[in-house]
């Protein structure tokens, strides 16, 4: 079995606050259904929470932090999932399931699993 991460982009917005409590019952049932994929997890705080860490050069170069995202879009990145599936086609049916892919967008990528 291969390792897919399902990358949830969608409305940059804070999922813990009770005005989305409707749309994580969508994601208690995603994971209820589909729990036995799943290897992990978790949706993310705002983009606004974010720290992007850049060195300059190599490894030893000058740090730079800045607040905020990476980049500036119009759908963050506001969770994930790290599913097991036999194949692409079984993690896109996965995929297809998640509330994120109803107002949004999943992004499907396998995991480049390294060295133990």
């Amino acid at each position: 079995m291969t390792q897919y991460a399902l990358l949830i982009y969608g409305r940059d917005v804070d999922w813990s606050q009770p005005e989305y409590a409707t749309e994580m019952k969508d994601y208690d049932t995603f994971g209820r259904e589909n729990g036995a994929s799943f290897r992990g997890g978790a949706a993310l705080h705002p983009t606004s929470t974010a720290t992007t860490v850049r060195v300059t050069g190599a490894r030893g170069g000058d740090v730079v932090t800045t607040d905020g995202p990476y980049a500036e879009t119009k759908e963050a990145l506001t969770g994930f999932y790290l599913v097991e599936a036999a194949d692409l086609d079984g993690a896109l049916k996965i995929a297809q399931e998640c509330p994120g892919a109803w107002d949004g967008g999943v992004e499907v990528r396998p995991v480049l699993e390294l060295g133990a």
